[in-house]
């Protein structure tokens, strides 16, 4: 591998890569098109080194709120606004709100049904096609790659996606139905703990401004924010992938 860029070499990896738009803007795109739901590509994702594949893993894990995805980013946000306003209350001993809305424990279980729900599919579905052989025959790439495509596939699936890392052949009676389950729990029944969230909120009755509000519009809100969204939405992601790629071979 040429990491020299001349008029002959493009420099870096270039496997998988069009020609014509070279490494940079293929890692551009790939960073773009997980963080939201776009799905689309325009270099083959399987191809990438171990980072640069992490990189799309980690940003579709996240819930595609970056940007935010058709139909998920919004609430997906919304949710996380939710919880950071719930950790800024428990630290200044408030009953925590948000837009004037009190956040008590019912929409606090609801937005934990949200941010579990997605994970919960996709480590479970994982693990369903590591164990089975009819999960494991799909893997052409041995050692722990076969396990990162398959843990794409469903984090794809899941996260309302769609891009893959294309070493999987995911074209078999299997994949179609663990990925179709996939899309069905994380993406659409989603929207049953998102709308309760809703309802209850619309019920109650706005409350004033005091000097304990926490405002949501201040820089220190936004970093607060940020930080649950890392640290909750995909902080784990980097342990998830490194503990299961070490148990991928006893798997096989």
């Amino acid at each position: 591998m040429d990491q020299i860029a001349s008029a002959t070499q493009p420099g870096g990896n270039m496997e998988g890569k069009e020609v014509r738009f070279g490494v940079t803007s293929s890692a551009i795109w790939a960073t773009a098109t997980t963080a939201a739901s776009n799905g689309s590509v325009n270099s083959m994702h399987d191809s990438y080194t171990p980072l640069g594949g992490l990189a799309p893993l980690w940003l579709m894990q996240l819930g595609e709120v970056i940007f935010g995805g058709v139909g998920s980013g919004l609430y997906g946000m919304l949710v996380f606004a939710i919880i950071a306003v719930f950790i800024a209350g428990l630290m200044v001993g408030r009953t925590p709100e948000y837009r004037g809305k009190k956040i008590e424990s019912y929409e606090m279980k609801m937005a934990s049904l949200v941010i579990l729900i997605p994970p919960a599919v996709v480590l479970i579905g994982t693990a369903v096609a590591v164990m089975l052989e009819a999960g494991r025959v799909g893997v052409a790439n041995p050692g722990a790659h076969g396990f990162s495509e398959i843990l794409y596939a469903f984090s794809s699936a899941g996260n309302n996606n769609g891009s893959a890392f294309a070493g999987l052949s995911a074209n078999t009676p299997f994949y179609n139905g663990a990925l179709g389950i996939a899309m069905m729990l994380a993406r659409y029944f989603l929207a049953v703990p998102t709308l309760a969230i809703a309802g209850s909120l619309a019920k109650k009755k706005l409350l004033p401004i005091t000097a304990g509000t926490l405002p949501t519009h201040t820089p220190l809100f936004v970093m607060l924010l940020a930080g649950v969204v890392i640290l909750v939405g995909g902080a784990d992601v980097l342990f998830r992938r490194w503990r299961w790629d070490q148990s991928w071979n006893s798997c096989r």
